[in-house]
């Protein structure tokens, strides 16, 4: 059970610079959040993360309440049992993040190197900005959430569930040859197979 007590201990910040996007899986994810109104004026705040190299979002949350500590801390537990199940990743993961405060938290901070995740920040509006997540906003956002059904707040989440999950398995990335995420994942791994069977020839 996660401890939610307020901490005056200091932790050290630590900020990303460079590029975003990386080579392999599981190296850096990053996390943001949205929003969005239903019909009936409800609004919506998504919050999610994804991995910087195949670009699947590998957990997201949403609620009509705003951004929390505990919400953040939910999404990193989840995508780590996606990936890992029931371990933590062998090497720490950067957690690319902006500055809002339930990134900055202490707690969160504190969550995410338990389990084996290493938070970075990105500069606002930094030409090194985390520019894989704002580009996944514009994408949802246009192509998904625009054209969904969302009468109320509960409708949304049920269909930005389909959303994730189509998303996930069959939008195109121009960085990932046009594949998407999963069908990425997939071929990754029949090479890595084949490259491993020519070296045991």
């Amino acid at each position: 059970m996660r401890d939610n007590r307020l901490s005056a201990q200091p932790m050290e910040q630590h900020a990303h610079k460079g590029k975003v996007a990386i080579a392999e899986s599981n190296r850096r994810w990053c996390s943001d959040g949205f929003e969005f109104r239903c019909d009936n004026g409800e609004k919506l705040r998504v919050t999610f993360a994804m991995d910087c190299c195949d670009r699947e979002a590998l957990d997201w949350a949403a609620s009509t309440g705003g951004y929390d500590r505990d919400t953040v801390q939910d999404v990193m537990l989840r995508s780590v049992e996606r990936r890992f199940g029931d371990a933590l990743p062998e090497e720490p993961i950067e957690w690319l993040t902006d500055n809002g405060s339930a990134y900055r938290a202490y707690e969160t901070r504190e969550f995410a190197l338990e389990l084996g995740l290493e938070p970075r920040t990105t500069a606002v509006r930094s030409s090194q900005g985390n520019g894989i997540a704002e580009s996944f906003v514009k994408t949802i956002k246009r192509d998904y959430i625009g054209l969904m059904p969302k009468p109320d707040s509960h409708v949304a989440v049920l269909n930005l569930a389909i959303a994730f999950e189509h998303y996930n398995e069959n939008h195109p990335h121009s960085a990932l040859g046009y594949r998407s995420p999963r069908e990425y994942q997939r071929r990754r791994i029949i090479m890595n197979l084949e490259g491993k069977k020519r070296l045991d020839l």
